[in-house]
């Protein structure tokens, strides 16, 4: 089932979202929808990826003060 609903923007963005749709021969919204979409599962994912962190931050489980070392200076900027 789908619905029909209405979303504002402005005049900038709908150009772009018009341009966009030319460009790949989709809809304004097929587009919209995707975006939608999109959005709705990378955020569900942070979101989930966030309560793992936390529950294992409740259990106590955290990475030690060698195991954090350890990655900063895999990452630390090497001198010249």
């Amino acid at each position: 089932m789908t619905a029909a609903f209405t979303i504002r923007l402005d005049d900038q963005m709908l150009a772009k979202l018009d341009a966009l749709a030319a460009e790949t021969d989709r809809s304004r919204s097929w587009l919209a929808a995707k975006a939608i979409e999109d959005y709705l599962e990378l955020n569900a994912w942070q979101i989930a990826r966030i309560k793992d962190g936390i529950a294992e931050a409740d259990r106590g489980e955290f990475a030690s003060d060698e195991e954090v070392e350890a990655v900063f200076a895999k990452y630390r900027a090497q001198p010249a």
